[in-house]
């Protein structure tokens, strides 16, 4: 056996541990989100998908611990049991197409990648944004659209979508967001102030309104927009 074999071996047999302990997780907290457990085939995308293959090099031993980890440019890749559970709040179908607005190193997206048929990923920052693309190219994920951008704006040539999810948050949700949702459509986004962001549940009925339910309290960076990243200089 090859050492490359080896070492997939073993972050086989850390991804279980890590699954385990999501479900551990979910139970303790079902009192607040509702949930008993993770949808099976949530849980059967997140045993599959390598978590290691979507962070930096050097946080690859810790890839697969119940936390979040830096991923470069200030910016984190969540810890796995809030992937889970925004995942799964999403109710995703096989023929569904998701927008997801931060793409990070491309993780997320891959979990999409696994549940629906197709996933457009906005990222602003250039160099996560192509790196997360590379990734999710080495991994096989031939569903997967990228566009470098504002989040903030959704991807509006290929609107409407039938689930959007948001990686990082806004003080607001942003109304080009819930323009593109489409009726029967669900998103999930953390929102609110730094110290007071609250993950959201938006549902819009066939109708065109929209209903927020507040699922739990969370801590997520900053969703920036064109306008933040001109001011910063960068």
């Amino acid at each position: 056996m090859t050492a490359a074999n080896t070492n997939e071996d073993q972050f086989a047999i850390l991804r279980r541990t890590m699954v385990e302990q999501v479900a551990l997780h979910a139970d303790h907290v079902s009192g607040k989100t509702g949930r008993d457990a993770i949808a099976h085939p949530v849980m059967e995308a997140i045993g599959r998908v390598p978590r290691h293959a979507f962070v930096p090099v050097e946080m690859t031993l810790y890839a697969y611990l119940d936390s979040p980890l830096p991923i470069g440019c200030g910016k984190t890749i969540s810890q796995p049991f809030i992937v889970a559970l925004m995942t799964d709040l999403l109710e995703i179908g096989a023929g569904h197409r998701v927008l997801e607005i931060g793409t990070g190193l491309g993780y997320q997206a891959a979990l999409l990648a696994e549940l629906a048929a197709e996933v457009y990923t906005v990222e602003l920052i250039k160099e996560l944004g192509q790196s997360g693309r590379r990734r999710l190219d080495e991994q096989g994920y031939g569903n997967v659209q990228f566009r470098i951008g504002d989040g903030s704006l959704g991807w509006p040539d290929h609107a409407p979508y039938d689930r959007i999810i948001a990686t990082a948050a806004p003080d607001l949700i942003p109304p080009a967001l819930l323009q593109q949702l489409k009726p029967g459509g669900r998103m999930v986004i953390p929102a609110g102030l730094e110290d007071d962001q609250r993950l959201l549940l938006v549902t819009k009925d066939e109708g065109g309104r929209y209903e927020t339910d507040e699922i739990l309290p969370v801590r997520f960076s900053h969703l920036m927009s064109g306008a933040d990243e001109h001011d910063s200089g960068d």
